[in-house]
């Protein structure tokens, strides 16, 4: 019996390829459905120890995600940086918040600051250098 993959010409296939289920555990959609693209995500440089030694148990990508996000970066950002799909690198984000290595914020809307209406002072100055292009 022949194996599907049989007559397939594999020259162009990365060996290195990792599968995002097998990266993921097989989940595929996050448990946690407040992260979006401009969600600003954190590592949380003081963890306990029980918490490090479940680091151990994390995939590579993990580690990866904690180490970029020593300053605040966007999902976005993180997805881009790791090379991973915006699906997965929500999971992976997900699960070191649950654990609690990281910590995540909505970004702070721009009308939130003048009480619901923008700041005239920011409105003109995008207005005149928009004139000035």
């Amino acid at each position: 019996m022949k194996h599907w993959t049989e007559g397939f010409d594999d020259d162009d296939a990365d060996e290195s390829l990792v599968r995002p289920y097998t990266i993921t555990g097989g989940r595929t959609t996050p448990e946690m459905d407040d992260l979006t693209l401009i969600t600003l995500v954190t590592a949380i440089s003081r963890v306990s120890a029980e918490t490090r030694r479940g680091l151990r148990r994390m995939q590579p990508e993990h580690r990866t995600i904690l180490a970029l996000c020593k300053r605040p970066l966007a999902v976005a950002e993180v997805a881009s940086a790791v090379n991973l799909p915006v699906s997965v690198t929500k999971i992976l984000i997900g699960d070191l918040i649950e654990t609690g290595q990281m910590r995540a914020r909505p970004p702070l809307a721009f009308a939130q600051a003048g009480g619901g209406r923008p700041d005239m002072t920011i409105l003109e100055a995008v207005r005149d250098g928009l004139r000035k292009l």
